[in-house]
């Protein structure tokens, strides 16, 4: 597999390039900073949005769609917000042929343009709260792209909601952020995440508070897999998001947004893939598992069949693989490459001993069962396999996170890990000094791993990485 992958520990940029062209998962679009996303990974993003999509439904939110064209000065009208967007903007000036009266924004994200209809639908405290969310296309104009991380359109769920007070937004986003997000992004993507808030520093534009979660990728640096921001009521001045409150009198709301994106999928290679390609968690996995025939004749094809279809019958997402045409170790490697949790392989040589081998892609191991035996096998192998990319994972973060004092020891630290410190030893001045070394802080947490209320909480912990 080292003529198919670059090794991950020979350089990790250049072996997430490759897996991502050689699973055929992306490719570059023909405009610097953009994407195509091709039918594997896509299939891997449709699980993503399924399983998120329900968990922000059993929330109470309902989905929308608003506009992809934003007018400029709906983006002016909340001052910090189109200050933090304003280098990333990709800005429409003609339309027909002919100069546009006012240039039009492609949406970076939505808080503006829903806001003006936030202020549109909302009347009284009975409509409240409002709960929208969306999918969608955005646009943030990229100087370093990087397929899945950073592009110049990307997918993604925003939700915006509206509430009567700062305590219902501020449960609202923690809702979002441990019951959608962190629930998803642990059970189903196997992905261990740190779960806090972000500085003043790293805090979204227009935000009040910022709550993040970071995962340790396999090359120790951080990525922020997702957010939660509580909004105040900046947009809601902004836009006169306003309600009659069941005391009398007019308040203005509080609101809120949250989002994840593809990202995710950045995340997903680089905290399970290896050096023989992607590894998917079985939970998420589009085809769980791979019955492969190894060779026809002997009754193998119908035995393949048969399986396919028992495993089907348990609830398993199946496909069969039959292109004897092709050679058999191609097939492997290529499954091996997309990371299908499980393989059923299905020869003359087993099927005549009663069994089929069942082949394992986390640990690569392969099991000859009787077939009979085959699907109680491969629910086996699927359930233990989840826990155990988890686990590894979650090892790896806790060997590269390291407990430090000192500003200049967490700079050191992030060359291959996390650093943990008291926030007090860092402090407005020295995230300032780590951000010039490349380092940023990733998020406080509370000694106890808790997501704190506040930056100014005594005892606070910081986080620092580099990051991607």
């Amino acid at each position: 597999m080292a003529r198919v992958l670059t090794p991950r520990a020979e350089d990790f940029p250049r072996w997430y390039q490759d897996l991502i062209a050689k699973a055929q998962l992306a490719d570059n679009g023909p405009v610097r900073g953009t994407m195509v996303i091709r039918p594997a990974g896509y299939a891997i993003w449709e699980r993503m949005q399924a399983e998120m999509d329900n968990r922000i439904k059993a929330t109470g939110a309902e989905n929308a769609y608003f506009p992809l064209f934003i007018p400029e000065s709906y983006l002016k009208r909340e001052a910090e917000h189109v200050e933090g967007f304003s280098p990333e903007l990709a800005v429409v000036t003609h339309g027909g042929g002919k100069p546009l009266a006012e240039p039009i924004v492609v949406r970076p994200t939505s808080e503006t343009v829903i806001g003006e209809f936030m202020a549109k639908w909302i009347d009284s405290y009975r409509d409240l709260p409002l709960l929208l969310n969306q999918w969608a296309n955005v646009v943030r104009w990229e100087l370093r792209p990087r397929i899945f991380l950073r592009t110049s359109e990307f997918l993604w769920q925003e939700g915006h909601t509206a509430h009567v007070d700062e305590a219902d937004a501020r449960a609202y986003a923690r809702r979002i952020l441990h019951e959608v997000y962190e629930d998803m992004m642990v059970n189903v993507l196997a992905i261990p995440v740190v779960v806090g808030r972000k500085t003043a520093r790293e805090r979204f534009a227009g935000a009040t508070s910022t709550y993040t979660l970071e995962g340790m990728m396999g090359d120790g640096k951080a990525l922020q897999l997702g957010t939660s921001h509580e909004l105040g009521q900046n947009f809601a001045r902004a836009f006169d998001i306003t309600y009659s409150a069941a005391t009398g009198g007019t308040q203005h709301a509080w609101t809120t947004s949250w989002g994840t994106s593809t990202r995710m999928l950045g995340g997903l290679i680089m905290t399970h893939g290896d050096d023989n390609g992607l590894r998917v968690p079985p939970r998420l996995a589009p085809i769980q598992a791979y019955v492969m025939v190894v060779k026809a004749g002997d009754g193998v094809v119908e035995a393949a069949v048969k399986l396919r279809d028992a495993l089907r019958d348990a609830g398993v997402r199946v496909a069969l693989d039959e292109r004897v045409d092709t050679p058999f170790g191609r097939r492997a490697v290529d499954a091996e490459l997309k990371g299908y949790p499980v393989r059923v392989e299905v020869g003359p040589r087993d099927l005549a001993a009663g069994n089929a081998v069942v082949v394992r892609r986390t640990d690569g191991s392969k099991t000859p069962v009787p077939v009979a035996d085959a699907v109680s096998a491969v629910l086996a192998a699927l359930d233990a396999d989840q826990r155990a990319l988890h686990d590894e994972a979650l090892a790896l973060r806790e060997s590269r996170t390291f407990e430090v004092n000192t500003l200049a020891e967490a700079i050191e630290a992030a060359a291959t890990g996390w650093a943990r410190l008291p926030w007090s030893a860092v402090g407005v001045a020295g995230e300032a000094e780590a951000n010039g070394q490349g380092v940023t802080v990733r998020c406080l947490v509370r000694a106890d791993g808790s997501v704190p209320d506040s930056e100014d909480e005594p005892d606070l912990v910081a986080i620092l990485a580099r990051s991607y």
